[in-house]
């Protein structure tokens, strides 16, 4: 199965360091991106840690298909979903011992968000709230939760959007990396249809344009590089009130694949 991509991370126009990473390992079709948290360097330490720990893994994974479990396995999903969770798993782990052992870097902590596909399916996992989108059909559908205070008040009911998105606790997460010895993956699995676009971001994205502007720009630009860029940049002329980073995929559509099938059924109707 071929992906296309492309990746867009910047600064924005107000913090002076950019606390957000970013990996792809092409090759496995492995897409990852971490927010970090924690102040001064720490946050770009973590999301980098975070981030090289799930490539790594993965990698080892991809050679070794048993290799054992950090954590407890998930039922109902792949060997791959398992082996992204416990990659996740082993980056907390890494994240959260390198803090204990610094001081300059007590209390760091990183969002996670990452899919690996794979034979038509996408294992999509994550830690916080940095986000998946899908866009199919013209349909923008956010594939994750957020892992933070306002989203879980939104979900019980107790806390409208409109109060959500300017509520002075939107940074309060109540899931993150590095925070504890342990932490809970989310981890679901998706078809992967032709020409689906999938979009990772961090919350620098999402704090300045509406999922209606996501949806314009993906579904705009073929290439996916073009339309990481648009993202960025919106996102910056709208304020770029946070540092803001986004990967872009695309399945590839099939040489002549629906046309194809069409003058296939035609003979076979004839």
């Amino acid at each position: 199965m071929e992906m296309e991509f492309g990746a867009q991370s910047d600064t924005g126009c107000v913090r002076q360091n950019n606390e957000d990473s970013y990996g792809v390992a092409a090759e496995m079709n492995l897409f990852i991106l971490s927010d970090g948290m924690g102040g001064l360097e720490a946050g770009e330490v973590a999301s980098r840690l975070a981030v090289d720990t799930v490539l790594a893994r993965c990698r080892e994974a991809e050679k070794n298909p048993s290799l054992p479990l950090a954590g407890e396995p998930i039922e109902g999903v792949s060997g791959a979903s398992n082996q992204l969770a416990s990659a996740i798993r082993s980056a907390n782990e890494a994240v959260y011992r390198t803090a204990q052992q610094s001081a300059g870097e007590r209390g760091m902590g990183a969002t996670i968000v990452a899919v690996w596909c794979a034979d038509e399916r996408m294992s999509v996992a994550h830690v916080g709230d940095s986000r998946i989108y899908r866009l199919r059909g013209g349909e923008l559908e956010q594939l994750t939760q957020d892992h933070s205070f306002v989203a879980e008040q939104v979900r019980h009911g107790k806390m409208t959007e409109e109060e959500a998105a300017s509520s002075t606790m939107q940074n309060v997460l109540v899931r993150a990396l590095g925070i504890d010895p342990t932490v809970e993956v989310d981890v679901s699995e998706e078809l992967l249809m032709e020409s689906d676009t999938v979009l990772l971001c961090s919350d620098g994205l999402t704090r300045e344009l509406s999922d209606a502007q996501i949806a314009a720009v993906l579904g705009k630009f073929d290439d996916p590089q073009a339309a990481a860029r648009q993202l960025v940049d919106m996102a910056k002329q709208a304020g770029g009130g946070d540092n803001v980073t986004v990967i872009v995929l695309r399945r590839a559509a099939k040489p002549g694949g629906a046309i194809a099938r069409i003058g296939s059924w035609f003979k076979k109707s004839a």
